[in-house]
């Protein structure tokens, strides 16, 4: 098939969640469909000759992402129904190239990866029945009213959240809203966890969701045979750490449940890992066991290294990256069950799970046990852990679900 796929910024290098699953869909796509890309680029940054995207892509068109001025979200905020998300990435330039390559060329789909460019799938879509046009896929990353939601919630506890809380509970709102015409909109949608398709089908019953869960590439996430554990005993996190639902969990975790590991275990390190850290982590670099360590080349040397790997979440949706990298390495993982949700694993077969401060601490102690006296623990772990992720989390095994989802919809809406 000819598909358009639209990204919110350039797919490679694939440095979070978002840009890992849309490099990986193109590159499983590109050996048997034709794909065209048109892509936002952040400021300083360029597509090079030498990215593999030109080897993958039939023709890429880039964008400059549009600035928005804090004073202009704030006074959106009170003036549009329009959620945050659907006006971050708003451009004429991007409406501009869309229609386009849609009016010019012949596509039997358009993808659409994310709520930021729903707005640019939509204004192709028109009437399901009138012109012909592709069919229209959205991909929604994550269930974003239900994201927006648990972050309500969660700062609701804290006094000093209150503005970020009030914040949430207005885009809780809108998103609804939104979400619900994406989906009535689109051809069809795809979510990465069945928890999402759920939460999304409650806004629209009618529209079929389907999963297509994130995966992992089982070849470049492995056990490291010559494997030296970290000493001191040390516990990971990576992640992108500008992203809320991270800096809740680190920032959790450093206050409420580290203090706990460190009375039995004072010679215990937490290594934060990840690009962009917050102001709001400044705070944890006060106490001498916590390293944030700013972006890393590579993560894996810090996960195959970790005595235990955390997944500390509250907040979330989707299916977690974090996690899939830590059980393709074969990780002795600690997580809450927020932080797996939509992978199915059980406590004490591929991983710890605890909710509480209390419970999660008393987890992260027994694998630091269990490295003193041979890893036997974490070893079963690793292996069971990875060997769930090869049976199901592979790109191989997950990219042909979302082409089943091209064949139902192809030529429905008159492409």
């Amino acid at each position: 098939m000819n598909i358009l796929l639209l990204t919110p910024q350039l797919p490679f290098p694939p440095r979070q969640g978002t840009t890992i699953r849309n490099f990986s869909l193109i590159k499983a796509l590109a050996a048997r469909h034709t794909i065209d890309l048109i892509t936002f680029l952040a400021p300083g940054e360029e597509l090079g000759p030498d990215n593999p995207l030109h080897q993958l892509c039939r023709e890429i068109a880039c964008v400059a992402q549009p600035a928005r001025p804090t004073i202009r979200r704030a006074r959106d905020l009170i003036t549009t129904v329009t959620p945050d998300m659907g006006l971050r990435l708003e451009s004429p330039a991007m409406h501009t190239q869309v229609q386009a390559w849609a009016g010019e060329r012949h596509y039997d789909i358009v993808q659409v990866e994310g709520i930021e460019l729903a707005q640019y799938g939509m204004a192709i879509a028109g009437h399901k029945h009138g012109r012909q046009r592709p069919a229209l896929l959205f991909d929604n990353h994550n269930c974003e009213y239900l994201l927006q939601q648990r972050n309500a919630l969660t700062d609701l506890r804290q006094p000093r959240r209150w503005i970020a809380a009030a914040y949430s509970l207005i885009q809780w709102r809108k998103l609804r809203r939104y979400e619900a015409t994406i989906l009535r909109t689109a051809d069809a949608t795809v979510a990465v966890s069945e928890a999402d398709r759920l939460a999304l089908e409650k806004l629209a019953p009618e529209v079929p969701v389907t999963v297509v869960s994130n995966g992992i590439d089982i070849a470049t996430y492995r056990p490291d045979p010559n494997r030296v554990a970290a000493d001191p005993p040390t516990l990971v996190f990576t992640g992108k750490m500008d992203y809320r639902p991270n800096i809740d969990a680190v920032l959790w975790f450093g206050r409420e449940v580290l203090p706990l590991i460190v009375a039995r275990e004072p010679h215990v390190r937490f290594q934060i890992v990840g690009m962009n850290p917050d102001p709001r982590l400044d705070i944890l670099r006060e106490q001498p066991q916590i390293e944030i360590t700013g972006a890393v080349e590579d993560t894996r040397p810090y996960i195959h290294k970790a005595t235990a790997y955390i997944i500390p979440m509250r907040v979330g949706g989707g299916t977690r990256f974090k996690a899939l990298e830590a059980m393709a390495c074969a990780a002795g993982v600690v997580s809450t069950r927020l932080g797996v949700e939509g992978i199915p694993v059980h406590d004490g077969q591929e991983m710890l799970l605890a909710d509480t401060p209390q419970d999660f601490a008393a987890a992260v102690l027994r694998l630091l046990a269990d490295a003193r006296t041979g890893g036997e623990l974490r070893r079963q772990l690793g292996e069971r852990g990875r060997k769930l992720v090869v049976a199901q989390y592979s790109w191989e095994q997950i990219v042909p679900r979302l082409e089943h989802v091209y064949l139902q919809i192809a030529g429905q809406s008159g492409a």
